[in-house]
């Protein structure tokens, strides 16, 4: 198998909603708030779901990579309840080899409410359920083996249980690549983060603003330059810049693609990192690898949902 992705397992719910519907509800734009179910529930209780869909990060990713036709497998922890189901179907649908044996659980598989407002920005107010509470029993280490590169996102790092999923993935691994995932979520472990992208991780994706505040700086040369120090290949986008890859002394930029209808900003970042990764495991380039990751990307935000297909 060509990659493996561990991430958390949630159905994402869309909903079209107005800037006062996040004023009202103090919620902060273009970020993801961690909420209980009965928030969760509260917040659904007024709006119209437009989509549901087996997401989270990393599975988004993988999807985008299994429509291009690549092989590829999936972990992540749901219920035997009805989103549970949803969720395996989901994966099976789109041709990816899922990694777990569902059984019923305390806690209910996870949801997502993905929330657009009228500028195509996405704010996401996540009920975790049972996603984040995998552990390492819930580690296929086989798959994990068998795969030439492990796919992770940062939104999974937490002390305890997932850590030591993490951890155990990572040791059984080839080939490490992880998302930053989130602002806030560096900000929250920011010490561990930067240990996995200096000794732990082959490729790191990050947005500048990500990338920024895990090395503590305002500049952008100062990411050029940590990256040549740690000789990893660090993958940035940067929004209207475009997105850069950097390893060692070698930097590879691409332009962002003009004039696109964006509609719905959410898997922006999953889908650049699919196209990349096609381009990686496929031996393409590393402009190549960009170039199909800014398509993805593009594609996507010019409708709603994370699904290209």
């Amino acid at each position: 198998m060509k990659i493996i992705g561990i991430g958390n397992a949630i159905v994402d719910v869309i909903c079209k909603v107005d800037e006062n519907f996040l004023k009202n509800n103090s919620l902060t734009k273009s970020t993801m708030k961690l909420v209980d179910e009965i928030e969760f529930k509260k917040l659904l209780s007024n709006l119209k779901i437009e989509e549901t869909v087996s997401g989270g990060s990393v599975a988004n990713s993988i999807v985008g990579l299994s429509q291009l036709g690549n092989n590829v497998g999936f972990i992540g922890k749901v219920s035997d309840d009805e989103l549970g189901a949803k969720y395996e179907e989901g994966l099976k649908k789109e041709k990816v080899k899922y990694f777990y044996s569902k059984k019923k659980e305390v806690i209910p598989t996870g949801t997502c409410l993905i929330l657009i407002t009228p500028d195509s920005e996405r704010t996401m107010c996540t009920f975790l359920g049972t996603a984040g509470k995998i552990n390492e029993k819930d580690i296929d280490v086989n798959s994990v083996k068998n795969s030439n590169l492990l796919l992770l996102e940062g939104y999974l790092w937490d002390e305890g249980e997932p850590k030591k999923a993490f951890e155990k993935a990572i040791q059984n691994s080839n080939k490490v690549a992880m998302s930053l995932s989130d602002l806030f979520c560096v900000e929250r472990h920011k010490s561990h983060f930067l240990d996995l992208v200096k000794n732990k991780l082959d490729i790191t994706f990050a947005n500048e603003q990500e990338i920024m505040s895990l090395i503590d700086t305002k500049d952008f040369n100062k990411v050029i330059e940590f990256s040549k120090k740690i000789k990893k290949l660090l993958v940035i986008t940067r929004g209207e810049k475009g997105a850069i890859a950097i390893k060692g002394d070698e930097i590879v930029e691409c332009e962002a693609q003009r004039n696109l209808k964006i509609v719905d900003l959410t898997g922006a970042g999953d889908l650049f990192a699919a196209g990349f990764l096609n381009g990686y495991i496929n031996n393409l380039s590393i402009k190549e690898s960009l170039d199909k990751g800014t398509e993805m990307s593009s594609k996507i935000i010019q409708k709603i949902g994370a699904r290209i297909n």
